[in-house]
């Protein structure tokens, strides 16, 4: 009998370390997943933010879109780390900025309000992703967000280049709200599907 309970102990305890071992891997895995999708994400804007098209003093560009793909893609804690990695390699130097360009000039120029806008337009948009389960509502969301960030950058511009601020409205804000809003639409419509399809990718690996 004392074998008997011996050998149940023995094989009790040898079941607790393969089950913590897989939990132990399967945290490794998570990890490892979740530091290959930001550095994913990071890289898709550093592709796609370069790509501009100046009509004035701020260029039509693609990182508010990039973000927003991020905040679904990934989550509001993870798309913004994800931007400010990207930032950081803007900072340095390297030209993915708008226009293909980096440094921190950049960031100190007239425009400089609007990379520094995307981080809180980041954090609220991706938080009302996040908790709130209506599109309409992440649409509103991403207005919101952007709106913040275009406050940002237009008071930033103004005290850079001494514009007026109805001035500024009308060069740095106005003529971006319909572009915008078709990437908000389309971000919504096509980021929850990649998602999904990551979500299945992922599911299977662990399976």
């Amino acid at each position: 009998m004392k074998l008997n309970q011996h050998n149940n102990l023995n094989k009790r305890k040898e079941l607790k370390v393969i089950m913590n071992n897989q939990r132990t891997q399967t945290i490794q895995n998570t990890k490892t997943y979740t530091m290959a999708m930001i550095a994913l994400m990071t890289a898709v804007t550093c592709v796609v933010a370069p790509l501009s098209i100046p009509i004035g003093p701020v260029p039509i560009s693609l990182t508010n879109f990039a973000i927003y793909l991020s905040l679904y893609i990934l989550d509001w804690k993870k798309g913004t780390i994800s931007y400010l990695l990207y930032l950081l390699i803007g900072l340095v130097g390297l030209p993915v900025f708008s226009g293909f360009s980096g440094g921190l000039w950049k960031l100190a120029g007239p425009t400089g309000g609007y990379i520094i806008g995307f981080i809180p337009m980041a954090v609220i948009a991706g938080i009302i992703i996040d908790n709130l389960k209506p599109r309409w509502i992440h649409f509103i969301g991403m207005v919101i967000g952007t709106a913040i960030c275009y406050a940002f950058g237009t008071v930033w511009f103004c005290l850079q280049s001494g514009t007026p601020v109805p001035a500024a409205l009308s060069i740095c804000v106005i003529p971006f709200i319909p572009g915008d809003l078709i990437k908000m639409i389309i971000a919504i419509v096509i980021a929850p599907k990649i998602r999904k399809q990551l979500d299945m990718i992922e599911r299977f690996r662990e399976n």
